[in-house]
C-alpha cells in the first residue's frame, strides 16, 4: 500500500520528440496498401488518421503559436457547440488530406512535429491555455494540462495506426512506462467530471489498478495504482492506494487506453478489465471518455 498524494498533471512536453520520432519511423515503414486499412476511428482509414494528425498540428500552431483563430459559422455557447465545431474542422482536414500522397503526408507531418515539439517546450506550463480541456469539464486549463491533452491525441491516434497494421507495427512500443503512464494519468483527469453527478458517502474510494498482461508483452515492473476519492463532497484523484477501497477496477494498459479513448469494445474493454464493488460506483467509469465525444 502506498500513501495517497494528489495526482499531478504529467509534464509531457519532453515526450513530444520521442513519440513523434516513433510515428515517423512507423509511417515510413508502411506498405502502400497499409494506408487504406480501416482503423477503430470510425470510418477513418490509416491515411485519414495521418491527415487528421497533420491538420491538428497545423491548426494548433496557427491558433496557439501564431494567434490565427477561425471565426465559427455560428455561436458557440456550450459543449455540444464546441463538439460540432471540432467535428466539422476534423472532417474538412481529413477531406483535404485526400489530395496528399502518403509521402507528402509523412514529410509534412515530420516537419510540423518538430515545430510542435519546439512550441510546447517553450510554453509556460502554469500560464492559462488558449482553450480549456473540455472533456475534463474545465472552464480554464493551464498549458501543462493542454499540452498533456495534445500528447494524448498523438498517442492514441498513433496507436490506432499501429492496431490497424498489426503486430509488425509493434503496438507495444506505446504501452511501455515511458509513453503509457503519462497518457494514463492525463486520461484519468476526466473522472472527477464523469463522476460529478454520482453521490457517495465521504471516503468512498475507487481504485484503478493497471497490471501487465504478461512480463514479456508489457514491461511494467509493478502495478500502477490510482484512487478516485470522495472528499469534501467532491471527487478527487490521487496516486497511491486508499486504505479501505469501496471498489477495485483492474486491467491491462491496453484495456485502459481502449476504454478512455473510445476504442471498442468500450463497456469493459473486452473483458480485459475486472471490477469488484457496487455497480453504481463503477458504472460511470465505463462511460468516461478522455476525448471529445
Amino acid at each position: 500500500m502506498s500513501a495517497l498524494r494528489p495526482l499531478a498533471t504529467p509534464d509531457t512536453a519532453p515526450l513530444f520528440p520521442p513519440i513523434h520520432a516513433e510515428l515517423i519511423t512507423l509511417l515510413r515503414s508502411l506498405e502502400p496498401t497499409d494506408w487504406d486499412l480501416s482503423t477503430v476511428a470510425g470510418a477513418w482509414r490509416v491515411r485519414d488518421v495521418v491527415a487528421h494528425l497533420l491538420d491538428g498540428e497545423l491548426r494548433t500552431l496557427a491558433a496557439h503559436r501564431d494567434g490565427h483563430s477561425l471565426t465559427p459559422d455560428g455561436t458557440v455557447t456550450g459543449y455540444a457547440d464546441v463538439l460540432s465545431l471540432i467535428e466539422g474542422l476534423n472532417a474538412s482536414g481529413v477531406n483535404f488530406g485526400e489530395r496528399l500522397s502518403p509521402r507528402l503526408l509523412t514529410d509534412l507531418l515530420e516537419t510540423t512535429g518538430h515545430w510542435m515539439s519546439t512550441f510546447v517546450t517553450a510554453l509556460d506550463p502554469d500560464a492559462p491555455a488558449l482553450f480549456p480541456v473540455a472533456w475534463a469539464g474545465d472552464i480554464q486549463s493551464d498549458n501543462r494540462f493542454d499540452t498533456a491533452r495534445e500528447y494524448t491525441e498523438r498517442w492514441h491516434h498513433q496507436m490506432q495506426i499501429r492496431m490497424a497494421v498489426g503486430e509488425r507495427a509493434h503496438p507495444g512500443v506505446l504501452l511501455a512506462h515511458r509513453f503509457f503512464d503519462p497518457l494514463h494519468d492525463t486520461a484519468l483527469h476526466v473522472l472527477p467530471h464523469a463522476y460529478r453527478a454520482t453521490e457517495a458517502p465521504e471516503g468512498t474510494a475507487l481504485l484503478l489498478i493497471v497490471t501487465d498482461a504478461s512480463p514479456e508483452e508489457l514491461p511494467h515492473a509493478e502495478p500502477l495504482v490510482r484512487t478516485l476519492l470522495r472528499e469534501n463532497r467532491r471527487w478527487r484523484l490521487y496516486a497511491g492506494e486508499a486504505v479501505r477501497p469501496t471498489a477495485r477496477v483492474t486491467g491491462t494498459p491496453d484495456a485502459f487506453w481502449r476504454l478512455f479513448f473510445n476504442a471498442p469494445p468500450a463497456d469493459s474493454a473486452g473483458g480485459s478489465i475486472t471490477a469488484n464493488g457496487p455497480a453504481e460506483l463503477v458504472g460511470p467509469l465505463w462511460r468516461a471518455r478522455s476525448v471529445m465525444v
